[in-house]
């Protein structure tokens, strides 16, 4: 299925060169589908190039993902024109009132820099804060990984001399959580970073659970047990030559980089560079948006498979209950369900229907079972379905 953009997005060509189905506006507003609906806090001073990589990845999905981009009022931008980022940006004000299933906050070259000197920090965390209410699900990436740990469970940042700069073999630690479904047991990620997140303090975090790491960069994958935060300090939406981009310009800068490690044929920078991490990240990205939606009543069955699915497979369980008149019965029910590890409960009123479709033309029919009983229960299972 297709991912929407704006109109004229200079991803969009891009894009539809490739081969992947990208949906303008106008063509999406005549379709009936209740799309998925993501946020990009794009932060990294290469606008153009990290939308084209993030609405690659978001492409891989058969959802319609309906995508939006989203840029910090107090920071204007100086490689990317103006008429760009006022065509194709919101501010925080613009979408404060609004509800989104996804939010991606994306790295920013500023590792080095202390979070409280970063001018629009301010505004990163008022919408951190506003993502906790207002999006379900929220991936942090690299610079954005570290600012949300801090923010959100003080976890601070160790600054590193030499920077991480090269694609790198990772351990999976969880291998039945869903975000590494169809994974090997080791896959290969970039990473262009001088920093790495302290597994001591994220241990010490209840609610926060490591699940993937390397043995030359540490911490890689942390989530929160609930699912709804992710934090992955690579850059599984890279290009083939992101890295060889940096590494050209830092050359050009006079910092006398090191070559990145594991990325040029024969580590020769003259060489074009050796792609390891497409498939892993068209899979992490994918298995982002899977969840359980289960058909939740309350009673003992429903309530008793939402540990063992969240136990056995680490699956985000979101429960829907069908109300077809059960009147007291739901009261307690999200506190019931969300104490049993779902994310969220849906309550549907289906309740004019059931009656007007179900029971009058059972009654009608003398709907009665084995000859004896009239039906109850089973009458309500095809509007449940």
């Amino acid at each position: 299925m297709p991912i929407k953009i704006q109109d004229s997005l200079p991803a969009q060509q891009i894009l539809e060169n490739e081969n992947i189905f990208v949906m303008t506006e106008y063509r999406a507003m005549h379709q009936d589908i209740r799309p998925l609906n993501v946020l990009i806090l794009n932060l990294m001073p290469t606008k153009i190039e990290t939308e084209t990589q993030l609405l690659r990845k978001l492409s891989n999905t058969p959802l319609q993902v309906v995508v939006e981009f989203l840029q910090t009022a107090s920071y204007t931008p100086t490689h990317v024109s103006p008429s760009h980022m006022d065509t194709f940006y919101a501010v925080f004000d613009d979408v404060k009132n609004r509800f989104f299933d996804g939010l991606i906050i994306t790295g920013a070259p500023l590792e080095l820099t202390p979070f409280e000197d970063v001018v629009y920090w301010d505004e990163v965390k008022k919408i951190m804060e506003w993502s906790k209410t207002h999006v379900h699900c929220t991936l942090h990436i690299c610079w954005g990984a570290a600012a949300g740990l801090y923010y959100h469970y003080g976890i601070g940042k160790q600054n590193i001399s030499q920077k991480l700069s090269g694609v790198y073999e990772h351990n999976v630690l969880k291998r039945n959580s869903p975000l590494f479904r169809g994974f090997d047991d080791t896959f290969f990620c970039p990473q262009s970073r001088s920093f790495i997140l302290p597994k001591e303090e994220i241990d010490q975090i209840p609610k926060l659970e490591i699940l993937a790491d390397s043995k030359e960069t540490g911490v890689t994958i942390v989530k929160t047990t609930d699912s709804r935060q992710f934090f992955i300090t690579g850059h599984f939406e890279y290009d083939s030559n992101t890295l060889k981009n940096e590494y050209e310009r830092d050359m050009n800068r006079g910092l006398n980089p090191e070559i990145p490690c594991n990325y040029f044929k024969d580590n020769d920078p003259s060489k074009e560079p050796i792609v390891r991490w497409r498939s892993a990240g068209q899979l992490f990205y994918s298995n982002m948006k899977e969840k359980v939606i289960l058909a939740y009543s309350g009673g003992l069955d429903t309530t008793a498979i939402i540990p063992w699915l969240k136990e056995n497979f680490d699956y985000e369980v979101v429960c829907v209950c069908i109300d077809c008149g059960q009147g007291e019965e739901l009261d307690g029910l999200e506190e019931r369900a969300k104490f049993c590890g779902a994310s969220k409960l849906y309550i549907e009123d289906v309740i004019d229907e059931f009656c007007d479709e179900y029971v009058v033309p059972c009654v009608q029919a003398h709907a009665v079972y084995e000859n004896k009983y009239l039906l109850g229960t089973s009458m309500a299972r095809p509007v449940i379905a």
